[in-house]
């Protein structure tokens, strides 16, 4: 391993390292624009030169790998010069757009600027070159040439990561400008991605255009819910609200990227239709109720049909979409109390995708479900027969209650497939966290979060466990998932005190043993593979 002297700091690295991947372990930062660790070396910009000793000239960081005995300076007056230079040649035809630029507070030309540079304007009445503002580029990018410092991050990507090649380089010097080749348009399942790797506000997003300041914004870890890949997220929030998600690096998911369709999914999980308290049917209509009401309602009604028909006569049906500790909750919540007779209790987990999703080999899966492996890890089964089961017993009268967790069964099995069963139930619990078609059938309506709003995992399609972060409480009286079920677990006589999602994945660890040896201290943000799939792996 060859033994480097970086800025006095002297450190052994693996062989073929480059130097600004050597610097960045270290904790000094080279600064850079054309360069990104998930593409192809272009070494165009020159804003990574450093001085190596022996060396006459300076050498760009980025393609330059680190040998033995190599001594490097990082941040003399040599190199502090050189990026001036380029940081003004980069700065005479660009425009002041900063006021309103939305790449303002994330700009490496700003903050590359005030870190490097710092110095007047040398080009205070000549004509700065004029280009295209405001390109128009496909449903979710627009382009504004005269801010584009040519760093070509859009044109690798996409010659490299969908290989779908939209975006080319036309003309020559300073009159050399980004836009599309001929006869094709940025649409892509991954074209939003040039707006997150641009690092100037040349590539902005359609969806986020001025809706806020970025400093405005807070930003939490996630997982992406809405597919069985589980790419890992940042949540960009405020006041309870979401305003994007962008793409959080995680090398055994994602890389770098998400797919469109996943970054668009915040619009799902808030709006009007969303939930937001506890309500009772009275005659046709649902009533407001408090929750303390509702869960003595919910207890009572169950504790009444279990008595009166036995343990057969309940149901559950769990969607997907809820995450592992919601699932142990709700399993548990159909199996108690305890029995021998256990598999009479009918559970049945519903993960359903379009006919028509859409799947790649890339990072998009057809499954839209983000935890169907978690549910099956517990032992609950998702195929469509096991819903249809449960639908079948309540049509014949043989359920006469039934707990549905997140699943819109009206709107996604259709009405004539499931109308009859609900009817022919004696009590229907919904819990949800939007106004649904199958809310009409229910007896009593429990508001609860989304993934973005409460503590939790999902299983992804290859079994790792991922955890999710509560961005913010979940909106009105809604109430996060697993808290709801252990408070109805609590009203039906369970003593078990669960204080947090930690606590809830803790036992599940202890009882299922797929998730054995797994906490949120091990999961930590990059997830773990399950007991199941680390022993196939």
């Amino acid at each position: 391993m060859p033994k480097v002297t970086i800025d006095g700091r002297e450190a052994l690295f693996e062989d073929g390292l480059t130097l600004i991947r050597a610097a960045e372990r270290l904790g000094i930062e080279i600064p850079h624009y054309c360069w990104h660790p998930g593409l192809t070396i272009a070494g165009n910009c020159r804003m990574c030169l450093v001085e190596i000793d022996k060396v006459p000239k300076l050498q760009i960081a980025c393609n330059t790998r680190v040998t033995d005995g190599m001594v490097v300076n990082t941040q003399n007056e040599r190199v502090k010069r050189a990026q001036q230079s380029v940081l003004e040649f980069l700065l005479i035809n660009h425009p002041i757009d900063c006021p309103i630029c939305d790449q303002a507070g994330e700009c490496k030309l700003q903050d590359y600027y005030m870190d490097f540079d710092k110095k007047s304007s040398r080009f205070p009445v000549e004509e700065k070159v004029r280009k295209r503002k405001v390109v128009d580029l496909g449903p979710q990018v627009v382009l504004d040439q005269e801010r584009c410092i040519l760093c070509l991050r859009c044109t690798r990507f996409l010659d490299e990561i969908p290989k779908t090649s939209e975006l080319g380089v036309f003309e020559r010097g300073d009159r050399a400008y980004i836009d599309l080749a001929p006869g094709k348009r940025l649409d892509n399942p991954y074209s939003a991605n040039v707006v997150d790797i641009c690092p100037v506000g040349a590539l902005t997003s359609k969806d986020f255009r001025f809706k806020a300041r970025v400093w405005y914004l807070k930003k939490t870890e996630s997982v992406c819910a809405f597919c069985a890949n589980g790419c890992n997220i940042e949540i960009y929030h405020r006041q309870g609200r979401i305003f994007r998600f962008r793409p959080r690096y995680n090398a055994e998911v994602n890389d770098y990227w998400m797919c469109d369709a996943g970054r668009m999914g915040y619009r799902l999980i808030q709006g009007e239709n969303r939930s937001t308290g506890p309500q009772v049917r009275q005659g046709d209509e649902l009533r407001p109720l408090a929750w303390k009401q509702a869960v003595d309602t919910v207890c009572t009604r169950l504790k009444g049909i279990r008595e009166a028909g036995g343990d057969g006569a309940i149901a559950g049906i769990l969607s997907a979409f809820a995450t592992n500790e919601e699932a142990f909750l709700f399993r548990r919540l159909l199996q108690h109390p305890p029995s021998a007779g256990e598999d009479s209790r009918s559970i049945a987990g519903h993960a359903w995708s379009p006919p028509d999703a859409y799947g790649d080999d890339l990072l998009i899966k057809r499954d839209k479900n983000p935890n169907r492996k978690g549910l099956e890890a517990l032992g609950i089964p998702t195929t469509p027969d096991a819903v249809e089961r449960i639908l079948e017993a309540a049509r014949r009268g043989t359920i006469k209650a039934l707990v549905v967790f997140g699943a819109d069964l009206v709107a996604e099995l259709g009405r004539e497939q499931v109308e009859a069963a609900l009817e022919a139930l004696e009590f229907l619990v919904l819990i949800d966290l939007r106004r649904s078609e199958t809310s009409l059938y229910a007896d009593v309506v429990m508001p609860t979060s989304s993934f973005a709003e409460t503590d939790g995992t999902f299983t992804n399609h290859a079994g790792r466990v991922q955890r999710v972060w509560q961005a913010f409480p979940p909106p009105g009286d809604a109430m996060e998932g697993w808290r709801l079920l252990t408070s109805l677990l609590a009203g039906l006589g369970d003593s078990t005190e669960w204080g947090s999602a930690e606590e809830v994945f803790a036992a599940m660890a202890r009882e299922a043993g797929a998730f054995s040896g797994l906490s949120y201290q091990t999961l930590a943000n990059r997830g773990a593979p399950s007991s199941a799939a680390a022993k196939t792996a």
